[in-house]
Order: structure tokens, then sequence, then C-alpha cells
């Protein structure tokens, strides 16, 4: 029995070392723990959108709105300059991918994990080094001396067993983790840039929003005082429309620190200042700011997502450390071999009769180790196990990403459509008011509500108008695009 163990034992190391193979578990990607497609329901899909369609069907043609989701290139296939429409924006990402500092240093930790990938290729070769020596002693009154010249290779690892080759293949997917990583890096910072150029047109918006309030609140206040004066207003009106008027001067301030602040953040992540001789921005509002995209199906996410594409390569290279561990039981075979010339003198030293060669295989067989090949074993399957948790869980990471950036694209149509309704229904109740009270038919207190109603009806639109570009700049992002120029 122990000559057939020994024969098969052989046997395997000889295939192993002509096939390449290696003592890695076989591979097999973890089943995706989430459905086959995205939730559906009233929540995703916009009523507006669904108006448009039953209208467009019922006259026979669609609108474009009502055709996005199914016409729309997928995101992983929309290049970064085909879904960013404004020329300002694209200008600003140029200047944050070239100037970052954070994906600089996303790009040096692949270069050096591109090199610790070719250091663990080196192992598998046999080191050649060529060595020549002279040494001239005195002892006892006589003088000796002796040169040589030899090349050889020192303590090379012939690889029966797989273990470098599992090494290399961990080193290699390691890499390949990397540079995912450096591509979900410039996902996020394309992200990041475009998200914090929104916030600075919205809070630029809110300012100028702001500043016509304060204009009109001055001049409301400047009119009830002197009517005041003369008798035909109370001081209760003077002191609501004072308390209006400051009310508005500190939101003055506050979205002027606002603006400030925006801009000194979008310096940050671009890592340089923002120049002043961008292109032309596009409205805040403009509804072209952006290309439409399709979702596809959460199978894409698996493939095409970078920080998904890391988790996987981390743990093809935790099933490799495996391979590595297991080689660990089985005899470590190393060669150390010399060739060259040795002499008394320097003139004979390359004279027939003096070559030498040295020729020292060995073997170490672990016999006993106190269980710590066992142990190592032991975390690299722990290790692996750990890797799939994690592949998992950035799977569902993903998925819960892209249906909640789905339902808030859908749901934010239908609640910028009632924002703009209400600011036209308080721009109407402040004309009314105003008029009413000019002519003594209504209270100033019920002027000064509808002008502090339609402020606030300015105020929820251009705070919702933001969140849903910065929602679709989101979508965009969770789909996996934006790392294509």
């Amino acid at each position: 029995m122990m000559k057939l163990k020994v024969g098969a034992c052989a046997v395997t190391c000889v295939v192993a070392l002509l096939t390449g193979c290696t003592l890695d578990p076989h591979y097999v990607r973890p089943a995706a723990p989430i459905p086959t497609a995205y939730p559906e329901g009233d929540a995703y899909e916009s009523t507006t959108a669904a108006k448009a369609s039953a209208d467009a069907g019922a006259s026979g043609s669609l609108t474009e709105s009502a055709t996005t989701a199914n016409t729309a290139p997928l995101a992983v296939d929309t290049a970064w300059r085909s879904f960013f429409r404004d020329e300002r924006l694209q200008r600003l990402i140029e200047i944050a991918l070239a100037n970052n500092r954070d994906l600089r240093v996303a790009a040096l930790n692949v270069a050096e994990h591109e090199a610790q990938y070719r250091i663990t290729r080196a192992a598998l070769a046999p080191s050649i080094t060529a060595s020549g020596n002279m040494t001239r002693e005195r002892t006892q009154g006589a003088i000796a001396s002796s040169s040589d010249v030899s090349v050889g290779t020192t303590s090379w690892e012939i690889d029966f067993f797989g273990r470098l080759r599992s090494l290399k293949r961990q080193a290699l997917e390691n890499y390949l983790a990397t540079d995912a990583s450096r591509q979900s890096t410039q996902i996020s910072l394309i992200a990041t840039v475009a998200t914090d150029y929104l916030t600075l047109l919205a809070d630029e918006r809110l300012l100028q929003l702001t500043e016509d309030t304060v204009k009109s609140d001055q001049a409301t206040y400047d009119v009830t005082k002197r009517v005041q004066e003369l008798g035909n207003a109370s001081l209760l009106d003077v002191q609501q429309a004072q308390n209006s008027l400051a009310s508005a001067k500190a939101n003055l301030a506050s979205y002027r620190r606002a603006v400030a602040q925006d801009r000194n953040n979008l310096a940050a992540v671009l890592g340089a200042p923002i120049p002043d001789n961008l292109p032309p921005a596009r409205q805040f509002d403009d509804e072209s700011m952006f290309a439409d995209i399709g979702a596809g199906v959460p199978s894409l996410l698996l493939t095409r997502r970078p920080d998904i594409v890391q988790a996987e390569h981390a743990l093809k290279a935790a099933n490799a450390n495996i391979g590595a561990a297991r080689a660990a039981f089985f005899p470590k075979i190393e060669l150390t071999a010399t060739a060259g010339t040795s002499s008394s003198t320097l003139s004979n030293l390359f004279k027939a009769g003096t070559g030498a060669w040295a020729f020292a295989p060995s073997v170490s067989v672990p016999i006993f180790d106190y269980g710590s090949n066992k142990a190592s074993l032991d975390v690299a399957r722990i290790e692996k196990q750990i890797e799939v948790a994690d592949y998992e869980s950035a799977i569902q990471t993903a998925f819960k990403e892209v249906s909640n950036a789905l339902t808030a694209r859908a749901t934010y149509v239908d609640q910028i459509k009632a924002d703009r309704e209400y600011v036209a229904s308080a721009q109407n109740y402040y004309t009314l008011a105003e008029a009413r009270y000019k002519t003594g038919t209504d209270s100033f207190l019920t002027f000064l509500d509808a002008q502090r109603t339609l402020y606030t009806a300015q105020q929820q639109l251009a705070t919702d108008i933001l969140s849903r570009q910065s929602n679709l700049v989101t979508l965009y992002k969770v789909l996996g695009g934006g790392w294509e120029g």
C-alpha cells in the first residue's frame, strides 16, 4: 500500500510539473444572492411618464420620456463624456482626473502591485549569477594566492507542487483587484466632482433667490415704515416686515457661506484651483444636462462594476493562497549548481585542469511542525470564506444602491412636477395678496404669508432639482459607468 501511495505521489509530481498544474481548489464563482431583475412597481415608474406613454400610445407615437427605459444605452456602455453633457462640468472632470491625489495614489498602488507580481513571477526561474574573487594571504611567513571564477544558481526551488505558481497567481489577482479599485476610485471621483458642481449651482440659485427676497423684503419694510409714520399702518405691521427682512438677511449670509464653501470643496476634489476660463455652464435645471441611461439586468453588475470585480479578484487570490498552503505539505526541492575555474595563480585561471563544478540538490520534507502547516491551510480556507462573504456583500450592496437610485429617478420626476405647480400657485397667491393688500382688502399678515410661501416654494424646487440631478449622477455611478472617457 505504501508503494502505491509513493508511486501515485510521484506521478502527481511529474504531471503537475509538466502541465503547470497547482493545488488550488477549482474556482467557481459564487451564486449572486440577488434577484434576477430589479424591483418593479409604482415607486419605480413615474406617473408623469406613464401618462405620457398612454397619451402617446393613443395617438400612435411614443414620447422620449416614455421610451427612455427601453431605448437608452446602458450606463456601463456610456462614457462619462457622453453622459455629462455640460461642457463646463466635462472640463472640471478632466482637471480632477489629472490632478486629484487620491486617484494618483490609486494609480501608484496599481504600479506597486504590478511590480510585486513580477517579483513573484521571477521566483519560478533560476537566478543565474557570475562571481569572481582573488585571495592573497600571508601565513607563518608563506604567501599564498588563489583565484576563482564561477557561474551558477543558488537555492532555486523546483516548483514540483505548484507552490510558487499559486503565489504567482495570487499576486496577479491582487494586482487585478488593485486595478479594479483604481477604476472604482475614478468613478467615485467623477461622481464627486459632478455632485459638488451641482451643489454649487444649486446654492448659487438659492443665493440669487435669497438676494431677490431681501430686496423685496427691504422695499416692503421701507414702505410699511413710511405708511406707519403717516398713521396709515400699525406698528405691528412694521415689526412683522422687519422680522421677515431679518430672516431673509440671515438666509442670505448662510447661502453666501455655502457658495464659498462649495467652491472650496470643488477646488479640493479637483486638486487644483478652479480656472477662470471655463466653458459656459448649462442652466441648473436643464433637463438635457445628462444623457439617458438604462439599467440592464443585475447580472451585468458582476462583470462591469469595478468594486464587485475587485471583490472577485480578491476571492480568486484567496483561492490561490489555499493552493500555496496545500503545497507546503509536500517536499520542497531546491537546486544549487555552479561551474567555473579555480587556480592558485591568476595567470593559470583559465588553463586546462582548472575547471571546477558543484551540483547540490536538496530536499526538505515536512515531518513534524507542531501543526503549523495545518494551521496555515486553515487560515487560507477561512480567508477564502471571508472573501466569499465580502464578494456577496458587495453584490447585495450594489443591488440595493441601484434599486434605490431607480426608484428615486422615477419619483423625483413627479416630485419636481408638483414643485413647479407649487411655485406657480404660490406666485399667483403672492400677486393676488399684494394687490388685495394695496387696496386694503386683506391684512398685511396675509401679504407676508404669501411672500414667505413663494420663497419657500422656490427653495423647495431648487433643493429637489439638486436631489434629482445628484441622483442621476449616483445612478450612473452605481451602475458601473464612468471609468471610460
